[in-house]
């Protein structure tokens, strides 16, 4: 079963995409924030990360790089609002995979997902 880290400060968006990903087979950890991502991510080493941009304590494009300078080889998708387009292409030269839209249906979401994966 593959594992996913999300990263998000807010709950219920948390809750939405663990809901998702779950009942279509992944196993889900959450994180509130960078920090905890971070901290999360060496204990564990998930199969991918979707990881949210705008959060307090550290934000997502901090977090990316820590995440990178542990594993070069992590997969990682960012979530991002609609507008965000310059800080997407700084995480995807950043190492980022891939990036998804808030908000987002569950189709987008395990369409993103199923693609890190692949």
């Amino acid at each position: 079963m593959e594992r996913i880290l999300v990263v998000d400060d807010a709950a219920f968006v948390r809750m939405r995409y663990v809901k998702s990903l779950q009942d279509n087979g992944y196993e889900v950890e959450e994180a509130t924030n960078g920090a905890e991502a971070i901290e999360k991510y060496k204990a564990n080493r998930p199969d991918g990360v979707l990881l949210d941009i705008n959060m307090p304590v550290m934000d997502g494009l901090v977090t990316l790089h820590e995440i990178m300078n542990i594993d070069p080889t992590a997969k990682v998708a960012m979530v991002t609002c609609i507008g965000s387009q310059s800080v997407v292409l700084t995480a995807l030269k950043t190492g980022a995979r891939d990036f998804v839209t808030k908000p987002t249906d569950d189709d987008g979401l395990l369409h993103t997902v199923q693609k890190l994966m692949s």
